[in-house]
């Protein structure tokens, strides 16, 4: 851990020191990642239940920067079945788009790194360990089986292309089929007729700039619908968006969805989307899982304490209140984490128990399991995690 002085800044040598330790570290995992020739039995792996798309399996994910290592991502463990789709939510910085950006290999690197655990995407006849994939293997697995729609579109088209040449990058460079010019771009009007855009000849002559958001939204989903992926990773897709046009999207994701069989992993501050998107709920806080279940037993039976206030913060139909709940305190800070419940410090249902080494997962159900020693003890029983 990194040593501050008196006044809560690091020295010149501190963060000299940080440096050069984090520099050691990242060379090496860098050096393994860009390795050529790599053997297929090095990231050959089986899924734990072939039902599954992908499975998290205690994955770690940290950045290593000048002010100490940022544990983002601190031993997440779920999985995506196949044609479900899975919600995942919580605060901001509690480490959702971290664990999508590991499942893509698309992290800022150097600084970040997956260190420990493992992430098994399920290729039908085969699956790999994406943790343990080099460089070529995930150039060939990102846009054909695994897609992910950027949370701000504006910032994911490039603004001097038009838009019907980014489509067709895409196709280009991910479709095996060694197509022609004229059916790349008939598969291109294809994709934007597909997402409910009436005007595909015009909009495929257009740039960014003169599509509204909810126009370049489509375009976005177009682009990783290209290839038919098997798992569509959702990242806050219809933030900024009006509610017409977001209840648009939602549908039109409905329906993409049922057509190709595809798995989602939606990732979202808006509970109510996630009540009408989601079959199962994942919870996140501070970098760690606090609750998952179906959306039923999320939504009617929260039981961790973090569950239980978003819950109360959301408005509620036909109740009129003259302040929202909100949760107190703030989350601890990520590079010196306590080596308790992170979530002790601003729970109002603290018990003795708390006080102890971060709490295992308990399982209330078959379906349901949380990890907080309070809520185990008085929902779960007795019964062991996993």
């Amino acid at each position: 851990m990194a040593k501050k002085n008196s006044d809560g800044y690091l020295s010149a040598r501190e963060s000299r020191r940080i440096s050069r330790e984090n520099r050691r570290i990242t060379d090496e995992y860098e050096k393994r990642r860009k390795r050529k020739n790599v053997p297929e039995s090095e990231y050959l792996t089986t899924m734990r239940d072939p039902k599954n798309a992908v499975e998290f399996d205690d994955l770690h994910t940290y950045f290593f920067t000048d002010s100490g290592v940022v544990h983002s991502v601190d031993g997440v463990t779920f999985e995506v079945p196949v044609g479900k789709t899975v919600g995942i939510v919580g605060e901001s910085g509690c480490g959702k788009s971290v664990t999508s950006l590991s499942l893509m290999q698309l992290l800022q690197r150097p600084q970040g790194q997956i260190v420990r655990g493992a992430i098994r995407l399920n290729l039908g006849d085969r699956a790999y360990d994406v943790t343990k994939a080099p460089n070529e293997v995930m150039q060939k697995l990102r846009g054909n089986y695994v897609s992910m729609i950027f949370q701000e579109p504006m910032t994911a088209l490039n603004p001097v292309f038009r838009i019907g040449e980014q489509l067709n990058e895409v196709i280009r460079l991910h479709d095996s089929g060694h197509k022609t010019e004229e059916q790349v771009k008939s598969r291109t009007i294809e994709l934007l007729e597909m997402v409910g855009i009436a005007n595909s000849e015009g909009v495929y002559r257009m740039y960014p700039h003169e599509l509204s958001g909810g126009m370049r939204q489509r375009v976005v989903i177009a682009m990783a619908l290209a290839c038919s992926p098997r798992i569509i990773i959702a990242d806050e897709p219809t933030t900024a968006l009006d509610v017409t046009i977001q209840a648009q999207i939602l549908d039109l994701l409905r329906q993409l969805k049922s057509k190709t069989n595809s798995s989602i992993m939606f990732i979202t501050h808006d509970l109510g989307v996630i009540a009408e998107m989601a079959d199962y709920v994942v919870v996140m806080y501070a970098g760690r899982i606090v609750e998952k279940g179906t959306a039923e037993d999320i939504f009617y039976h929260p039981a961790h304490p973090y569950t239980i206030g978003l819950m109360a913060s959301k408005p509620v139909v036909g109740k009129q209140v003259d302040k929202l709940y909100s949760i107190p305190g703030k989350v601890p800070n990520p590079i010196d984490m306590p080596d308790y419940c992170y979530f002790r410090d601003r729970c109002q249902m603290c018990v003795e128990a708390c006080r102890g080494d971060y709490p295992r997962e308990v399982a209330i159900s078959d379906t349901h399991r949380v990890s907080c020693y309070r809520c185990g003890g008085a929902k779960g029983g007795e019964t062991d995690g996993e």
